[in-house]
């Protein structure tokens, strides 16, 4: 049996964020979908989902998802095989971040969500193009089933995020980076000094894709994780 793949979903978001890749892999290998929506910190969001996983497992995450994976990865090295990070950070959140977050969480808190989740997901962080907007009443969608204390919980555990810098120099599996060449939330810049961190990383850049590249282009990126998961390696080495 192929190893299971973990997918941990980002900020507000459900399955169906994943759903292409869930379609594509779900008929090779196991997987298991772990939202992190039970806890405020990434520390404990990590401790919840660990005794719920398979013995050794690739992981796949996106945003928030991503920094749980992260720490998977530190807690759980010895289960992990391989780890792929869509629109990661990796970095604690700066001031300036964490005060325009809160502006956010008062307003769900007053029964803003949709502006806080318009707010948090603007339009000009996906690529243009006839996706874009049925990507954003997805995003609106999701975030608005999971309701204002799930957002608040991740919200908090996005503020106060440790930086994993160290985490990721002494990480050595493969692992790939997939950034979207037009995402302003997790810019290229960003995603090339993860992937220089990591012994083992690889940058892989989706062209016509933004903050959303695993639904914005899922054939890409199906290509890119099919490779990560034969023992390839997709992608180029950072600065190449």
């Amino acid at each position: 049996m192929n190893t299971p793949l973990v997918i941990i979903p980002g900020f507000m978001a459900d399955a169906r964020v994943f759903l292409p890749q869930i379609i594509e892999f779900g008929g090779s290998r196991p997987v298991l979908v772990a939202p992190p929506a039970t806890a405020d910190t990434i520390e404990r969001i990590g401790e919840e989902l660990a005794p719920a996983l398979p013995e050794r497992f690739a992981l796949l995450g996106h945003g928030l998802g991503s920094e749980v994976a992260i720490e998977l990865c530190r807690t759980r090295a010895d289960q992990v095989t391989h780890m792929a990070l869509v629109a990661a950070d990796g970095l604690s959140e700066q001031p300036a971040e964490a005060a325009a977050r809160e502006e956010r969480i008062v307003a769900a808190r007053a029964g803003r969500l949709a502006d806080a989740m318009a707010a948090e997901i603007p339009e000009h962080v996906l690529a243009p193009g006839p996706k874009r907007a049925g990507i954003l009443d997805l995003v609106l969608g999701m975030g608005l089933a999971l309701g204002p204390d799930v957002y608040v919980r991740q919200s908090r555990a996005l503020q106060h995020r440790p930086d994993q810098q160290e985490t990721l120099r002494r990480a050595r599996i493969p692992t790939l980076v997939l950034a979207g060449r037009a995402d302003r939330l997790a810019p290229l810049r960003r995603q090339e000094l993860l992937a220089t961190l990591m012994p083992r990383g690889r940058l892989c850049v989706i062209e016509d894709a933004g903050h959303l590249p695993q639904i914005e282009q899922p054939e890409a990126v199906n290509a890119a994780l099919h490779a990560l998961l034969a023992g390839s390696t997709p992608g180029e080495p950072p600065g190449a």
